[in-house]
């Protein structure tokens, strides 16, 4: 490769800002700015394919960590104490509600085949035959009831009743829409025996 000799434009004086684009400098920080853009144009996109995908399938649900205390789910309404009586015999249960029943059981625990043992425990109780599955996470540790709307309450507390759950983990909630009444099994339940 040739040499060319050095002349008055290859010394740049210190005090001199710009000499030309190709002799400038380069700016300090200058490659922090475009990471930070990069960074910020990165997150909005992650939050926003996230929140697509959420309104797309209302399946996909992210809980994010709570730094409180307590169980507070978005769309929940919690009922510690009962304000309504518990609809243990289906018979009770107002034709026109009864008409909307829908019951799914899920299996939120770790053991297998709870939920085959609750659908037959609620349907040799009189009620609809739920519908049985597998949940998405199997690491429950106590049985919820979820139903939607306050007509449902007294048929959720029954049913709290028929399977031994806590009244405190019933819950008013648009989250699970498949059905009018959805039983998360968890590790605290037990079939009963025979």
């Amino acid at each position: 490769m040739a040499r060319t000799s050095r002349d008055r434009f290859d010394d740049i004086p210190d005090d001199l800002v710009r000499v030309g684009a190709h002799r400038a400098p380069a700016k300090r920080g200058r490659g922090w700015v475009a990471f930070a853009w990069a960074a910020l144009a990165t997150g909005l996109l992650v939050v926003g394919g996230l929140y697509g995908l959420s309104r797309v399938n209302p399946a996909i649900s992210f809980e994010l960590p709570e730094l409180g205390g307590g169980i507070a789910q978005p769309g929940v309404t919690s009922t510690p104490e009962p304000e309504v009586d518990p609809i243990t015999d289906p018979a009770l249960v107002d034709p026109a509600v009864a008409e909307t029943l829908s019951i799914s059981v899920l299996n939120g625990a770790p053991t297998a085949d709870l939920e085959d043992a609750a659908v037959a425990q609620i349907t040799q109780a009189g009620w609809p035959e739920p519908s049985g599955a597998v949940a998405g996470a199997r690491e429950e540790e106590f049985t919820r009831i979820y139903y939607n709307g306050a007509q449902y309450e007294g048929i959720a507390l029954g049913l709290a009743e028929l399977l031994g759950t806590d009244p405190a983990n019933i819950f008013n909630s648009d989250f699970y829409l498949g059905a009018t009444v959805t039983i998360v099994l968890g590790s605290d339940y037990t079939p009963p025996a025979g």
